[in-house]
């Protein structure tokens, strides 16, 4: 994954299902992410496309002109959040979509539209931030929705893994399925799916920086935002399931 439910629906009555079973936000968020590659290889010259990247993608080194050149820091207001939306190209924009749908489905499931955007959102924003930690003098920016795709992924690793809780009903005896619960932090290292998954995330990401001694190129790969996103994910979903208990 590279940086650079609604269930299926009545039809008519006619029993028919649609055709895609994403949960709306993940297919609205795809159909807008597609929607802006195409205005910019469509619609913008090279000169537009680098004012997009100017106002909308994630530059740290904007951090250091808070406060000589306070004007210039205006777009640190928005672009750890924009930046999700923008992609170097359609190869980094389609490998993020299959990120999206793969995980992204799980928790907007789970959780609805609004958490979901928030979880995808505020990840994107932890990402840019331990982007900057480590870029803050490099002159180096950040497009991609991976951060706020790896928030969604640390989410669904909460949950995915856990087994299936299926209660009985008290008064018919009936027996039905209810979900999976949300583990702990505790408890989903003691899952060996769930604690594989999380030390391979980071073991991948943590050596990305080293596969230029081995490859003798560049890789131009944020994993920071991989890192933050995912971590973010991990700890903010946990407020969601606290809000729903609360509310029953």
């Amino acid at each position: 994954m590279g940086e650079r439910d609604q269930s299926a629906g009545k039809s008519g009555g006619t029993g028919r299902q649609p055709i895609f079973l994403l949960p709306d936000v993940i297919t609205a968020v795809v159909g807008l992410l597609v929607a802006i590659q195409l205005a910019t290889n469509l619609v913008l010259n090279e000169q537009g496309q680098l004012q997009l990247y100017i106002w909308f993608a994630f530059l740290p080194v904007r951090l250091l002109a808070v406060q000589d050149q306070i004007s210039e820091a205006v777009p640190l207001l928005w672009t750890p959040f924009t930046h999700a939306l923008l992609h170097s190209g359609w190869e980094h924009l389609l490998l993020n979509v299959a990120w999206l749908v793969i995980f992204g489905t799980p928790v907007a499931r789970r959780y609805g539209t609004a958490p979901t955007l928030i979880v995808f959102f505020v990840a994107a924003a932890a990402g840019a931030v331990f982007f900057a930690t480590t870029t803050l003098y490099s002159g180096a920016f950040l497009v991609g929705a991976s951060g706020g795709i790896a928030g969604l992924t640390g989410a669904a690793v909460r949950f995915m893994f856990q087994p299936v809780v299926i209660a009985q009903d008290a008064e018919t005896g009936e027996r039905r399925l209810v979900g999976r619960k949300l583990a702990s932090l505790r408890e989903m290292l003691a899952e060996p799916r769930a604690r594989t998954f999380t030390l391979f995330w980071i073991i991948v990401n943590g050596a990305v920086p080293l596969l230029p001694l081995l490859l003798a190129t560049d890789v131009q790969i944020a994993w920071q935002a991989h890192l933050g996103g995912f971590v973010a994910g991990l700890l903010l979903v946990g407020w969601f399931d606290r809000r729903a208990t609360s509310a029953q």
